[in-house]
């Protein structure tokens, strides 16, 4: 079974920085597309930034220059360096994993708190 368990959220100011880390159990971790989404109240689910398997990055327009997402094959986790934070990108932000089967694995969500 696959476990994904995030870290790192909290409350910031704007113009802040938070990094979130994503640790992953199991062995599909190298060979999986790692992502972040994000969730704020009465807003629908976004994807914040993607990395594959061999490195390419995307990101979405709101958090272009601002977030950078890495991973490390070595230690099963992936990160989401956020920085220049801003009260909209306060959310529940969460990992997920899509395997080479294109099975999809959750974890539990981190709250992110940007005051302003």
């Amino acid at each position: 079974q696959v476990q994904l368990v995030e870290s790192g959220g909290g409350l910031v100011q704007a113009g802040g920085s938070l990094r979130l880390s994503c640790a992953a159990s199991g062995s599909i971790f190298s060979t999986s597309t790692m992502r972040w989404y994000r969730q704020a109240p009465g807003k629908q689910r976004e994807l914040v930034a993607a990395i594959s398997s061999g490195g390419s990055r995307n990101y979405a327009d709101s958090v272009k220059g601002r977030f950078t997402i890495s991973r490390d094959n070595n230690k099963n986790t992936v990160y989401l360096q956020m920085n220049s934070l801003k009260p909209e990108d306060t959310a529940v932000y969460l990992c997920n994993a899509l395997t080479l089967l294109l099975t999809g694995y959750w974890g539990q969500g981190t709250q992110v708190t940007v005051s302003s």
